[in-house]
């Protein structure tokens, strides 16, 4: 049954999108989330209550092990167990989309740099790696567990790591050493385990890579789809998780699709304007609320969001 909100919430195009969710202000990476919530930063993990932390962020991002935050002064922070100790990474910074492997760093001139997760914050790894330049107009971007995107002014779309399980979706099956070509009209990607989603400009959602458990919906699944196949229309953002997917519609009601949900898309909630997907659960803003959901449940209100 979906829950329908009294109060419309708008998603335009025109704003930010990250990773694995929809939105600068959520962020999930398997059984971790963050939220930009009232002006603070809260963190939890799968089951426990949101810890309030940093204030005066606009975005949020969680890797393998360290959690990331963008400062309103476009400052780049990083943390792994205290919050109240960041270090900051790179100044100049528009946004960034964080992952398995590290970041991928959109700078105010819109330029895409790379800052590999052996590079930061020490720990006995290598520190010795500087950030790197990889493209220098990009729109956005999505680092994920095993090939990392781009999508660059004009839309297109571009793809460097793992091809086994068809994550270039072009039909390769085998990886490049840099980042090439391999879709166009792009507004959004996002990618995970083996797979990912794109968002056309004409509300298309496309998907490609390892479809076992079905966050490709029809597309391949039982195995892996190795070229982009059309999965949903009329959206206007897109997150997915290790093994489902999400997306919201013009209209902002929220549709998912995957593992413990089944491959055809059903309606979630109306009235959202941001999402974002982890392993088995998924979180949404609407209604001046947070919302969390184990996949194939009902969605719970755990905070108040404005």
């Amino acid at each position: 049954m979906a829950i329908a909100f009294s109060i419309g919430l708008f998603f335009s195009l025109s704003l930010s999108v990250h990773a694995a969710s929809s939105s600068a202000r959520l962020a999930a990476y398997y059984d971790d989330f963050m939220a930009v919530c009232n002006g603070r930063v809260f963190e939890w993990e799968e089951s426990e209550k949101p810890q309030a932390s940093l204030s005066g962020i606009r975005q949020v991002g969680i890797g393998k092990k360290n959690r990331y935050a963008l400062t309103d002064e476009d400052e780049l922070l990083s943390w792994r167990d205290d919050p109240a100790n960041p270090i900051v990474l790179m100044d100049d910074v528009q946004s960034f989309h964080a992952g398995r492997t590290g970041l991928l760093v959109i700078r105010n001139d819109n330029s895409l740099w790379q800052i590999s997760s052996k590079s930061i914050l020490g720990f006995g790894e290598d520190v010795s790696a500087s950030p790197q330049l990889l493209a220098p107009a990009v729109s956005t971007a999505s680092v994920g567990d095993s090939a990392n995107y781009y999508v660059d002014e004009r839309g297109d779309l571009f793809v460097q790591g793992l091809a086994h399980r068809g994550q270039y979706g072009d039909g390769k099956l085998r990886e490049t050493e840099t980042y090439i070509k391999t879709a166009s009209n792009v507004v959004q990607v996002v990618s995970h385990t083996g797979h990912a989603l794109i968002l056309k400009q004409d509300g298309g959602v496309w998907g490609t890579g390892g479809n076992i458990y079905g966050p490709l919906g029809r597309h391949g699944y039982g195995d892996k789809a190795t070229r982009w196949g059309l999965i949903f229309s009329d959206a206007t953002a897109i997150a997915t998780g290790s093994s489902h997917s999400l997306a919201i519609r013009q209209d902002g009601s929220l549709w998912i699709w995957g593992r413990n949900v089944g491959l055809d898309a059903r309606k979630v909630m109306d009235n959202i304007r941001a999402v974002a997907a982890g392993n088995s659960s998924s979180v949404a803003l609407g209604d001046g609320s947070l919302w969390q959901w184990q996949t194939g449940h009902e969605p719970e209100r755990i905070l108040t969001c404005e």
